[in-house]
């Protein structure tokens, strides 16, 4: 996501299918759990985990088994961060929890007006095309379209603020005990710090979203075209994912950026019938496109562990 800090425009208005101490004891929601081993295995795998992965340069990060949410690596677990469009992802589960995916939306002609006074990332959705809800979640994971979070917004709140309060509510009841959100894409208004999480949290919201089938099914696409249609122009979306195409096994999450969150990525991988799920916050990187170093090197380590 591109964005420039000051105060927002007003949103009254408002896609099938982002060196600091090591910290590597989880909380209770993240808690390791141990499998059968020998000695050596064991030992050879703490080493390992002791070591950790070398190069790392996020302000935060963490990576787990997705499976069981065990907690291999972090660095500032729980330190409260700007996490930029990774606030599409709870976006995205509050609208697939709702349901009726194929219900038609109404693009808002604001969408433009917002787009531009931010420079946001954008699906480049036409006001006055009429989308599916589905159709719509692909503009707003892959892009990472801050019109189709706005539209999605407005039409399931009904209306922006009762659409947040949800996405706080979500939170509260995924037990994200260190997470805020102030608007519905991740951009910095009403402040840079106003929507925040921690590398903890959004362990947990990435395996709860990759849950669902239809979330899944989206944020694995490198790219979704929608042609021309009755009530709509034709679209097409890419993923700003870095590591989907690039690294082997990668099968999604959500791409961030601000001045202030810096490069982020939230990320899964499978291999040999391992899944790790991780997140990296505040990784450096030139211009606005997401830099995958630190996810790859998260995963590398990761796989390189011993493990069944």
């Amino acid at each position: 996501m591109k964005a420039r800090a000051q105060l927002p425009v007003r949103v009254g208005g408002l896609v099938l299918a982002a060196c600091a101490a090591l910290a590597v004891t989880a909380p209770p929601a993240l808690a390791s759990t141990s499998q059968a081993q020998t000695p050596a295995q064991a030992r050879t795998a703490a080493q390992a985990r002791t070591a950790g992965p070398g190069g790392v340069q996020a302000e935060a990060a963490a990576i787990a088994n997705a499976s069981t949410g065990a907690l291999l690596w972090s660095r500032d677990l729980n330190t409260e961060r700007p996490i930029a469009s990774i606030t599409k992802v709870m976006t995205a589960l509050v609208v697939i929890r709702a349901g009726n995916l194929d219900r038609a939306i109404t693009i808002p002609s604001a969408v433009v007006g917002y787009v531009a006074e931010w420079d946001a990332s954008s699906a480049g959705l036409v006001p006055g095309d009429r989308l599916t809800a589905r159709q719509l979640l692909a503009g707003l994971l892959l892009p990472s379209g801050a019109d189709a979070a706005y539209a999605l917004a407005q039409a399931y709140g009904p209306g922006i603020p009762a659409f947040i309060n949800k996405m706080n509510a979500t939170a509260r009841q995924l037990g994200l005990g260190r997470t805020h959100f102030a608007n519905f894409d991740g951009l910095p208004w009403p402040g840079e710090y106003s929507t925040y999480s921690t590398a903890a949290d959004l362990i947990t919201l990435g395996r709860d979203a990759m849950a669902s089938a239809v979330f899944r099914s989206i944020v694995d696409l490198g790219s979704y075209r929608l042609p021309a249609g009755s009530g709509h122009h034709a679209y097409r979306w890419q993923n700003t994912n870095p590591l989907l195409g690039a690294y082997r096994g990668a099968i999604g999450i959500k791409t961030g950026y601000t001045l202030a969150a810096g490069h982020c990525l939230l990320f899964e991988a499978s291999r040999g019938g391992r899944t790790f799920i991780g997140v990296t916050l505040g990784s450096p990187g030139v211009g606005t496109t997401v830099n995958g170093a630190d996810p790859t090197r998260l995963l590398n380590w990761a796989f390189s562990l011993p493990g069944r």
